[in-house]
């Protein structure tokens, strides 16, 4: 066991490691876990602010980018206290370029989220991953997100159309959020994203003239299968989960699918993110056994949580 591991085992919470929230600890700790899973993605932070503007986003197209080595690598006990203790003007001098960069991305005192960049942010690139988030609309219960993926991930578990458009199966992986869930594809080989858009882009709005993706048609057959009343697209819909697969492309943000806080505000977590394997959907009590997960425990299973990522990444 190392310094910083120490510290997050002695600490009551780890996100308050001296006494005021500070998330390094934490996310320097996930990030040695997500080394392959992350190689050569630029990070980004959604940081909470208790006032005025609700969030500040740092990432690569904005800052100079942040990789995951980084991260797992450029803090240390020392650091810590530093960032405790100061703010960034006060001790820039004595600090190393790598370190005022990721200050400067998971700033002191605040709440943040672990997102990165999908496929990159340059847009239009080719696309490594195809990411599909389940976003519930106001009034959708986390169980009822959990019946949905469910079925729709065994539609793609079971499409002979995407394996014959791909050319074989991709790997996968379902990851809870801290609110929802998320799915993942993972090809073999970069494609062009002409593949999402040909295939897998949803429109909320179409026109009767446009034939319907592969994921638009998958969205139809779901509407009769769930109770949960579903939709494709981006657009948020009280009393709809919308299955929105539009976070793919090169040049937009996902969350990390394994130790990513979910916030309820500025002040309060109300989740971590994990991984899943498949078969877990079929547990009614599912969705409790999630929201147990406090960063904490998270850290205390975090060996076992990373084994469940696709074995690419591992």
């Amino acid at each position: 066991m190392d310094e910083l591991e120490q510290i997050a085992l002695d600490a009551k919470d780890p996100i308050k490691p001296f006494g005021q929230i500070d998330t390094l600890l934490f996310y320097s700790l996930t990030a040695r876990k997500l080394r392959k899973f992350l190689a050569g993605k630029e990070l980004a932070a959604k940081n909470w602010m208790p006032a005025g503007i609700p969030y500040l986003i740092k990432r690569g197209s904005k800052e100079p980018p942040l990789f995951v080595d980084e991260l797992a690598d450029g803090v240390d006990a020392k650091f810590l206290s530093e960032k405790r203790k100061y703010h960034l003007n006060e001790v820039e001098a004595r600090l190393s370029p790598l370190q005022k960069k990721i200050w400067n991305y998971f700033l002191p005192r605040k709440l943040n989220d672990f997102f990165y960049a999908t496929n990159g942010e340059a847009p239009g690139k080719p696309i490594e991953r195809l990411f599909i988030d389940l976003d519930r609309g106001e009034g959708v219960s986390s169980e009822d997100a959990q019946e949905v993926v469910k079925h729709f991930f065994d539609m793609i578990e079971e499409s002979a159309e995407l394996k014959e458009v791909v050319g074989y199966k991709p790997s996968s992986l379902i990851s809870w959020t801290g609110s929802s869930f998320h799915i993942y594809l993972f090809f073999k080989k970069p494609i062009p994203n002409s593949f999402y858009l040909e295939h897998f882009k949803c429109e909320s709005k179409k026109k009767e003239v446009e034939p319907l993706t592969l994921a638009e048609r998958w969205i139809e057959k779901l509407k009769k299968s769930t109770k949960a009343k579903v939709a494709g697209g981006h657009e948020k819909i009280k009393g709809t989960l919308t299955i929105d697969p539009s976070q793919t492309p090169s040049g937009k943000l996902c969350r990390v699918p394994l130790g990513s806080l979910h916030m309820k505000t500025a002040k309060e977590i109300d989740g971590v993110s994990l991984p899943l394997k498949s078969e877990m959907l079929e547990e009614k009590d599912l969705v409790k056994q999630l929201n147990q997960y406090t960063p904490k425990k998270f850290l205390e299973e975090i060996d076992e949580l990373a084994k469940r990522l696709p074995k690419e990444f591992i």
